[in-house]
């Protein structure tokens, strides 16, 4: 197996001097592509949809290569002084379209495991195929036959079992995914899927909402790899901080949702002239405080992804991200209430945008144990005897 080679996360010396990018910032490219995105967005929302328009529109933007370091002409996504930035750019693009926003963080997750835990071969490899318009994603959640890698006598690896909500399907060349070896360890790889095509059941995503993420069960059942694709060593996929913390990429892209939300709510009531009143007021002026609200929970997650990363820094990261991935659920949650309530049953008739933007987001939202995250948090300030003020910013 590759040997693992992480970088060092401290942020970089601000006097060092990086050579400029060639294209707009990261973040900037994504705001301008809001309004295609949002225009474009009904045209592949069905059973089976993939945005694969709106993917060519952030290739040509640069931010299928924004995560790769600037040497390999990236934006340096993975390094933690650039978070905020990756944040805000995660938000512009989920309030564009939630299902690209979900597929693009997928995208963004892999590109930084890979430098984390790849070896410099392996980042330089895996950056000429992100140029050359290659999607990555991570495919961790585990069908009932679960993923195993079998050693071959030749130095080759077999997979059998398979993977659900494996976001973007036959859409995705380069997935990550996370497989079983017979000692129990789990292993990376990135899989060349164009090389190596998985078998795709299409009828295991019928949806709510995200319909045109293409999340479907894929079985990799007699696929073979090389020692080159297997990324770091058995275990690394869940280490702290990076397993827990990464919530906050995908709250991020919620949060957009939200944005998107408040934005159609504001056009509807003002196309039909009920900026005066009061009620309405009171709505979007609770809705405008959540959305804000939000913004500052990015910024103080990218503050905390920035923190040294001992044992203990790393715990005070996790358990902060908890609470931001808890916040924006909930604030999410408030905006559709309250969006509901001022467009009421005729703004959620086609061809208005709520109906779908209202679907997306509430099935977005079901992320993976929110009881236990908020319950990790309480668990950190229980064991802590610190004031209140000094928990976060000690």
């Amino acid at each position: 197996m590759p040997t693992s080679s992480i970088p060092d996360l401290q942020a970089p010396d601000s006097a060092v001097d990086t050579p400029p990018l060639p294209f707009p910032s990261p973040e900037t490219a994504a705001a301008n592509l809001v309004p295609r995105l949002l225009a474009q967005a009904p045209l592949s929302d069905f059973e089976g949809g993939f945005p694969t328009q709106e993917f060519n529109w952030l290739r040509e933007a640069g931010l299928l290569t924004a995560p790769l370091p600037v040497a390999l002409g990236g934006a340096d996504f993975a390094e933690v002084c650039h978070t905020l930035s990756l944040l805000r750019t995660l938000r512009h693009i989920g309030h564009g379209n939630l299902a690209v926003g979900r597929v693009y963080e997928g995208h963004v997750n892999a590109l930084q495991l890979l430098q984390r835990f790849g070896t410099a071969t392996q980042v330089a490899r895996y950056a000429t195929d992100a140029h050359s318009g290659h999607w990555f994603g991570v495919w961790n959640t585990e069908a009932a036959d679960g993923v195993k890698l079998e050693p071959l006598p030749n130095g080759r690896y077999r997979l059998h079992g398979s993977k659900t909500f494996g976001s973007g399907s036959d859409f995705l060349s380069r997935p990550l995914l996370t497989a079983a070896l017979p000692d129990g360890g789990w292993q990376m790889l990135i899989l060349p899927a164009d090389e190596q095509q998985p078998t795709y059941d299409a009828s295991f995503w019928r949806p709510l909402g995200m319909r045109a993420t293409a999340s479907f069960r894929v079985d990799f059942t007699g696929l073979e790899v090389g020692p080159d694709d297997l990324i770091g060593q058995p275990g690394d996929y869940y280490r702290q901080p990076w397993f827990s913390g990464g919530a906050i990429r995908f709250a991020a892209v919620q949060l957009g949702g939200a944005e998107a939300v408040f934005d159609e709510t504001r056009h509807f009531l003002q196309g039909l002239g009920r900026t005066d009143d009061p009620y309405q007021r009171q709505r979007l002026g609770e809705m405008a405080l959540l959305i804000e609200s939000g913004n500052l929970w990015l910024r103080g997650a990218a503050d905390h992804a920035s923190r040294p990363t001992a044992e203990s820094d790393a715990e005070a990261t996790v358990a902060y991200a908890n609470m931001m991935r808890t916040a924006i659920e909930e604030i999410c949650l408030r905006v559709l209430q309250l969006a509901e309530r001022c467009v009421g049953a005729r703004g959620l008739l086609k061809p208005e945008p709520f109906e779908r933007l209202h679907r997306d987001l509430t099935h977005y939202l079901r992320q993976p144990a929110p009881d236990a995250a908020q319950a990790d948090a309480g668990r950190f300030v229980l064991d802590r005897t610190a004031p209140a003020h000094s928990l976060w910013h000690a």
